[in-house]
């Protein structure tokens, strides 16, 4: 493997600024890896290669005029499928967006690329972010560059295999439940969902509005705090955007976790756990306690209840959210109208040929629970549980700065083994999702390995707009171990 595909985004930058090679040689080494790699993983959906060379080359003409402040100039970057780019496919790796072309930059974007990152490419996905797996994408599996047979996780597979398999330095993934957090345990790299309106959702193609958020993948914990703060900020544009300062998230990485007080929930070590994924999380609190920090066991009484309600709330925004893409006004139009004799026929016609089976199930799920007579019963209840879950977490931020636990419940599992079992296929967030519904931040990073070489993901959750502390204590863990630095035998 090409020795520049090892860099941290600082090594690029120190490096770029000495002339050690150009921007362009570093964009040419991660596009011949992209070609090298993809008929393995399958990560990308579209690769921009003249445009990135041509934005790699516009760096370099900076770096040589002494204009070299910007945090990503010249970095290699990919972003998922579901974020808009300007006049570039943007599918959601869906049949019903397989010709759409976005007519205008989502706001990470164009923060990306006023920062002067180079955009590779596109990333596979699940289909409208539904899924844990990337096996619904319309388009085809990603796999796991650490076992091939093996998912990447979801629904940012894509993402995450990308920075596993060093076919980008960093990349931009989204999560509604997990979608970020839970592919990058999958894939043994560092995976971040910041608070919800940390990061403007404006161009991102929406599943579940009160849950979505946009967060960052990399090798490494200083890397995702450099992309977290390139795209983190107010945008007017959004109305769910926070209008709150964002702090120099690299500043305390190294300030370590004496006197922190972390939590250790008993709900999140449940019955079926991987055991060797227990082992590893309860070695990464050993490691937190020898550095100093308070271990506390904690209680959120309401977790049990996060799954049931996620499975109410996320489809029946998707319902709504998806409701546009009729083939009128959004999406690819299925045969004609006299072919059905209805324009409701058409509209039948192309959501059924646009959309995969789990994008149909949750809008048939979410429908339901908001139908008339059910509303009440599901969706009403939901939101009310909801609260308690947040209540349970204002309650023990009361006593911690930080909530442990492990990201997933298993390893990567075989790509198929649980694409006719979807309710299997929902346990795979159980322990992620309470922090969407909560609306907090929480990071993945790799803490260990199965005995068959499948990496395993620590989370940590923290208070509203709490992220520099949450990277401050994964750098912390980091800084004390060596599990980020074994790369997959890809």
């Amino acid at each position: 493997m090409n020795e520049l595909l090892y860099l941290g985004i600082t090594e690029i930058l120190e490096n770029l600024r000495a002339k050690e090679f150009s921007a362009e040689e570093l964009t040419c080494a991660y596009l011949e890896r992209i070609q090298e790699t993809e008929r393995r993983v399958h990560a990308y959906l579209s690769v921009l290669g003249d445009e990135a060379i041509s934005v790699a080359r516009a760096a370099d003409r900076k770096i040589r005029a002494g204009d070299h402040d910007s945090p990503l100039l010249g970095i290699p970057v990919a972003v998922k499928d579901l974020l808009c780019m300007n006049g570039v496919k943007t599918t959601c790796a869906s049949r019903i967006l397989e010709n759409f072309e976005a007519p205008y930059d989502a706001t990470v974007v164009t923060r990306l690329k006023d920062a002067g990152a180079v955009i590779l490419g596109k990333l596979n996905m699940d289909e409208f972010a539904m899924g844990s797996s990337c096996e619904q994408s319309a388009f085809g599996t990603t796999h796991n560059p650490w076992n091939l047979k093996t998912i990447p996780g979801g629904s940012s597979g894509g993402s995450a295999a990308a920075v596993a398999a060093r076919s980008c330095v960093v990349s931009l993934g989204s999560d509604t439940g997990g979608s970020i957090r839970q592919p990058a345990a999958c894939c043994g790299v560092v995976g971040m969902k910041p608070t919800y309106g940390r990061i403007s959702r404006y161009g991102l193609i929406a599943f579940a509005s009160s849950l979505d958020q946009i967060g960052p993948f990399a090798k490494n914990v200083r890397d995702a705090a450099i992309l977290l703060g390139t795209v983190s900020g107010h945008d007017p544009r959004d109305s769910t955007s926070a209008d709150e300062p964002v702090p120099d998230y690299t500043e305390s990485l190294e300030a370590g976790v004496r006197g922190l007080k972390i939590g250790i929930p008993t709900e999140y070590f449940i019955e079926g756990m991987n055991p060797e994924v227990e082992a590893a999380v309860r070695e990464a609190v050993s490691v937190f306690e020898e550095q100093g920090a308070e271990i506390l066991e904690i209680s959120l009484p309401h977790t049990e209840y996060a799954l049931p309600v996620y499975y109410i709330l996320a489809p029946a925004e998707a319902s709504s959210n998806l409701a546009r893409y009729d083939g009128v006004r959004y999406g690819v139009r299925k045969d004609g109208e006299s072919a059905y004799g209805s324009l409701f026929g058409m509209y039948s016609a192309s959501r059924e040929n646009g959309f995969g089976d789990e994008v149909k199930r949750r809008i048939m799920l979410g429908t339901y629970a908001l139908s008339s007579g059910y509303y009440d019963a599901f969706y009403t209840k939901a939101q009310k549980v909801r609260t308690l879950i947040c209540r349970d977490f204002k309650a023990a931020f009361d006593m911690v700065d930080i909530v442990l636990s492990a990201t997933a419940p298993t390893p990567a599992f075989e790509i198929g083994e649980r694409l006719d079992d979807p309710i299997s296929m929902y346990l795979s967030d159980i322990l992620t999702i309470p922090c969407n519904l909560a609306g907090l931040p929480g990071i993945s990073q790799p803490c260990g390995f199965t005995s068959g070489g499948l990496p395993i993901g620590l989370q940590l959750v923290g208070k509203p707009f709490a992220e520099k502390t949450i990277l401050q204590t994964a750098a912390a863990f980091e800084m004390a171990t060596t599990h980020h630095k074994v790369l997959p035998p890809l």
